[in-house]
């Protein structure tokens, strides 16, 4: 299987938004309706910085996303790329899908004049974290968060 990664599309919204769905659910999370739409608006208007990547197989079928925000830094005269979501659908993993989304994420970080690509992902994401060990460093930096 081949596979390909392009930009969001107005067509994708169902698909997007079952793997969105399911990353969510994955994170023991809840993000409320309206904030999904409003994301979903928000990738495909490229607002506030953020865009979205989806990657297709052989039949067009979406396999996995990626959201991307684009931010200033006070650390920097040029831009940051923060990837927040990526997310592979559970049948389709070990194909190199998510190796795919985090390359194309780092050419549009490339292509923007971001200095910076990072991303953050829980402590025990044993899975992710293999591949994520094989394409960026892992940060000495602890996260915080307010309750």
């Amino acid at each position: 299987m081949s596979v390909r990664v392009r930009s969001l599309q107005a067509a994708d919204s169902a698909r997007w938004r079952d793997l969105f769905q399911q990353y969510i659910t994955f994170y023991q999370a809840t993000v409320a309706g309206d904030v999904i739409d409003l994301t979903w608006q928000r990738l495909l208007a490229g607002a506030d910085g953020m865009a979205g990547l989806v990657s297709i197989d052989d039949a067009d079928t979406i396999t996995g996303l990626a959201v991307i925000v684009f931010h200033r830094s006070s650390w920097a005269a040029d831009w940051y790329c923060y990837l927040e979501d990526l997310f592979v659908d559970p049948a389709c993993r070990g194909q190199g899908i998510g190796q795919a989304l985090i390359e194309a994420v780092y050419t549009e970080a490339d292509r923007r004049g971001a200095s910076r690509t990072y991303w953050a992902t829980h402590t025990d994401n044993a899975t992710a974290r293999r591949l994520y060990d094989h394409l960026a460093k892992v940060s000495p930096f602890v996260q915080y968060v307010r309750d």
